[in-house]
């Protein structure tokens, strides 16, 4: 979503045309395929760092937003009860971060270290969520958490380790529940909104989602 992010959203088909032709080459020729496959072992550890990576830098925004938004939030009610969630919420990006980390450097990776801050800007010129009031700062968290939700569901489709799917389709789901406690957090505060207000979270209802400032 800014400038920081090291990963490119678009994967490189070259890797699996030229892993399939000098297999078909080799099973032409009679050759053994044990080298061939370990290169298409290789090649299937880099596509899964690279998106391993890209959901680790996220995991990375989350819990940064979730840290600068906790010392602006005031001792209200309202504000008290978006700090309870908060800290709930980043708690779980910690782990997911830990997670990742640990996987990412398990297939010989090199995980992407977090950034001292992020760029949110995009949200708040949408108008949806700033740092200005405790409302407003649920509504960004929720706006990064559909986001969060909708990046995993697309990303992890593309990982070549069926276990890694597992995990990626498990963090993203826990993405989608952080966004209905958001949305949860509000009614029970008076705000008159369906907790689950589609059937699915993904790019083309995303705003049936988000709150607008």
């Amino acid at each position: 979503m800014d400038s920081q992010n090291p990963l490119s959203k678009k994967s490189s088909r070259r890797g699996v045309i030229v892993s399939g032709a000098v297999s078909g080459i080799a099973t032409a020729l009679g050759l053994p395929l044990i080298a061939q496959k370990a290169d298409a072992l290789t090649t299937a550890g880099r596509n899964d760092i690279k998106i391993l990576n890209n959901a680790l830098y996220y995991e990375h925004q989350a819990i940064w937003a979730y840290g600068a938004a906790a010392g602006k939030l005031t001792t209200t009610e309202v504000g008290k009860a978006v700090l309870a969630l908060a800290l709930r919420n980043q708690a779980d990006h910690k782990n997911h971060r830990d997670a990742l980390t640990a996987t990412i450097k398990s297939l010989g990776g090199t995980p992407v270290k977090t950034g001292s801050s992020y760029d949110v800007s995009s949200y708040i010129k949408r108008g949806e969520g700033n740092l200005d009031s405790d409302v407003n700062i649920a509504k960004l968290a929720l706006a990064l958490e559909i986001d969060a939700a909708i990046a995993y569901s697309q990303e992890i489709a593309k990982l070549k380790t069926p276990k890694l799917i597992t995990i990626g389709a498990s963090i993203g789901s826990t993405e989608s529940a952080h966004a209905a406690a958001i949305r949860a957090t509000f009614k029970a505060l008076g705000v008159d909104i369906e907790i689950v207000p589609a059937p699915f979270v993904s790019s083309e209802n995303r705003q049936a989602w988000v709150l607008k400032v």
